[in-house]
């Protein structure tokens, strides 16, 4: 309850901070929109108890493509994404007359964000509201009435486009925070056994999300993996010597390799997840560099994307082959009182999701920011975890794979698969065009 608390002041912050600042007539551009939305939706992520890490990267998809489409609908230097993406149809042509393009964006996204976050708490809710008149004021001071009611409507109607096509991806309904009531567990020596003591989790989390259309990947198996090494309880084996990695790689943790499990766990409700992490990294850049709303809302899709093609692929390669956890085989195996560092997460073993997103994630920011970039990561800065730097993507991507061997719940081959099943997503990514 107090960490609940704490979380809930945070937010209340967030908001104080987002609707003090005055008015200004022309002080909003169409890259602060971006920006201060998700910086609240960033928070929200954390508030909303459904917000698990694949749900969050399906919502940080349809926002970013909701913000690129309303952009580019009025800018003939960047090309629409529809027909590019799975089933994404144009979005309704803009009518004859001017448009404001931050009134367009301001209306677009703030009513996705309504819809994508209709589950969020009431402090949430207060956000969501609060912010959408701050910026709706903002946007609109000094213009036309009639140039304010037919940008907002078009941004509502690229929003409620955007949406209808959500609506048929298999991930739109999330019921008991995922945890299906009904699920057969695996019955092979190998299969993968629920390692909490919570009844919800006694069954995975979102078994069938694999299944769901994916955005610029083929289908779920896109980017398929080979099987794990060959589960074997023999000593000479490559699996029990995966499994003594990570028993030795916990009992012999240095304190770096403690502080590295810990800055990327993102756990759910206690972070913005890890694609938010992905998120924040990318939004501080852009801000670094100045960056226009047209970069801005490349970059949001194209994370977003990746990101949501991440969890699919790597939900669908972890119950293709539903593996047992490290901590099930060690305490079987090896040491029956061992414990990891970190939590183990209620679903299989292989890949690792942390590595697949990773992967594909660094693989859209190399592209979009070149090779070797170097920055600092200060994503749990207000959280007092110490930021973190980075001489490239890549660098950021392989810690946060090891990371999950360093807290005890990866084999290695889960994470450099992963890792590699990232570069595939996010190549796919790479590959979609959004300049003329």
């Amino acid at each position: 309850m107090k960490a609940m608390g704490k979380r809930i002041l945070a937010l209340c912050f967030i908001i104080l901070a987002l609707v003090v600042q005055p008015v200004q007539a022309g002080s909003v551009g169409a890259d602060t929109v971006i920006r201060d939305w998700y910086r609240l939706i960033l928070e929200l992520v954390r508030h909303t108890p459904t917000y698990s890490p694949p749900v969050a990267s399906r919502a940080f998809a349809y926002l970013g493509v909701t913000a690129y489409e309303a952009l580019a609908s009025g800018d003939t230097t960047l090309t629409s994404l529809s027909g590019q993406l799975n089933g994404l149809t144009a979005v309704p042509p803009r009518e004859n007359g001017a448009y404001d393009e931050a009134v367009v964006l301001q209306a677009a996204l703030s009513s996705a964000a309504r819809e994508l976050f209709g589950n969020t708490g009431p402090t949430g809710q207060r956000a969501l509201k609060r912010m959408t008149e701050k910026l709706s004021a903002e946007v609109s001071a000094g213009l036309a009435p009639e140039l304010v009611a037919r940008s907002q409507a078009y941004g509502q109607g690229v929003t409620a486009h955007i949406l209808a096509w959500s609506k048929g991806d298999g991930g739109a309904d999330v019921e008991n925070m995922g945890f299906p009531l009904e699920f057969a567990l695996g019955n092979r020596k190998d299969s993968w056994i629920p390692t909490s003591l919570i009844n919800q989790q006694q069954k995975p989390l979102l078994p069938k999300w694999g299944e769901n259309r994916p955005f610029a990947m083929e289908a779920g198996n896109g980017c398929p993996l080979p099987p794990p090494p060959t589960y074997s309880e023999d000593k000479e084996s490559d699996f029990h010597k995966e499994a003594v990695e990570v028993y030795a790689a916990v009992n012999e943790v240095t304190d770096e390799q403690r502080a590295i499990a810990r800055f990327w766990s993102d756990d759910p409700m206690l972070s913005p997840t890890p694609p938010g992490h992905w998120i924040v990294i990318g939004l501080k850049i852009l801000d670094e560099r100045k960056a226009s709303a047209a970069e801005h809302a490349d970059l949001v899709a194209r994370l977003g994307v990746t990101l949501a093609d991440a969890f699919i692929g790597c939900w669908h390669s972890k119950f293709e082959y539903d593996l047992l956890r490290p901590v099930t085989y060690i305490k079987r195996v090896i040491d029956p009182k061992w414990e990891p560092i970190l939590i183990t997460p209620p679903f299989p073993e292989y890949p690792s999701g942390h590595s697949t997103q990773s992967g594909a994630a660094a693989t859209v920011l190399t592209a979009f920011f070149g090779e070797n970039y170097a920055f600092t990561d200060n994503t749990h800065e207000k959280d007092k975890l110490p930021s973190r730097s980075f001489g490239s993507f890549w660098e950021a991507a392989e810690e946060a794979g090891v990371s999950r061997l360093y807290g005890g719940i990866h084999f290695r081959a889960a994470i450099d698969r992963g890792l590699d099943q990232g570069r595939c997503i996010g190549a796919k990514t790479v590959a979609l065009r959004t300049r003329g």
